[in-house]
């Protein structure tokens, strides 16, 4: 147990999506624990004055109904300022998401909130550096034993089926059969436009999740720039499919969201 010289505050957000400048919050819940280990918490859901995709309420189930009724962010802003007063601050991914969406929410709000002087413990960035993704890890974690000679080929082999036989007995969901597990390992998020998650559904329509025109959709950008759809399609890292979606932009074509059958 670390002892605490001044108050910690864990917290998580649910929002409208992923962009400080664009999204709103629908969502907060922040948990403090007091040097003298007692707990406080600040827990509401937020009116985002927008309507919520049907891509973020399919990941956080939140709906607009929901916080239809509920307050402002404006409105909960003084309160929650004060709950935060000069903590430090947790939780899981905050350095990449919700630390910025706090503050960008602060600052259409009008005040000023800033968290440099705060400490800050990211569980995400302990779980990366402390438990890699590699063969060996996953070779230590399903089979219990270290990986010898790991990078040569034959022992890779072995452990990668060692694994995988280690996974079904592990899994008792995981289907049984090979085709159907293809399928399984295949199957791309439904909220991906593309393979690599370059464009993801917004509204429906296909959103930049990459560079400087995130969020905006490519029929935006086709109309607005469409020179840099252009510079998209000449650079090395751009994959096919990429190259196509920029060509089929720039002649008009956009991709369609299908449902699922």
């Amino acid at each position: 147990m670390i002892i605490l010289k001044r108050p910690l505050v864990f917290f998580d957000l649910e929002a409208t999506g992923v962009s400080p400048a664009q999204d709103r919050i629908i969502d907060i819940a922040l948990v403090k624990h007091m040097p003298d280990q007692t707990e406080e918490t600040f827990i509401s859901l937020v009116d985002p004055d927008m309507p919520i995709p049907p891509e973020a309420t399919a990941v956080h189930h939140i709906t607009d109904v929901m916080v239809q009724g509920q307050p402002k962010f404006h409105q909960i802003a003084p309160r929650l300022l004060d709950f935060i007063g000069d903590a430090d601050l947790g939780g899981f991914g905050v350095l990449r998401f919700d630390i910025p969406m706090l503050a960008a929410e602060f600052k259409r709000a009008g005040i000023t909130w800033r968290g440099e002087g705060r400490s800050v413990v990211d569980a995400l960035t302990i779980f990366h550096r402390r438990e890699p993704r590699n063969l060996s890890s996953a070779y230590r974690l399903y089979c219990g034993k270290d990986l010898p000679d790991a990078h040569r080929a034959e022992p890779d082999a072995r452990a990668a089926s060692a694994v995988f036989w280690a996974q079904l007995e592990h899994y008792s969901d995981l289907p049984r059969d090979i085709i159907a597990l293809s399928d399984y390992c295949s199957t791309r998020d439904p909220n991906q436009v593309d393979a690599e998650g370059k464009f993801v559904w917004r509204n429906g329509h296909a959103a930049f999740n990459f560079g400087k025109h995130r969020t905006l959709t490519l029929e935006e950008v086709a109309k607005k720039e469409p020179s840099y759809l252009e510079w998209l399609m000449r650079t090395d890292k751009t994959t096919p499919e990429l190259a196509q979606l920029c060509r089929d932009a720039l002649n008009g074509k956009f991709p369609i969201k299908r449902d699922p059958p």
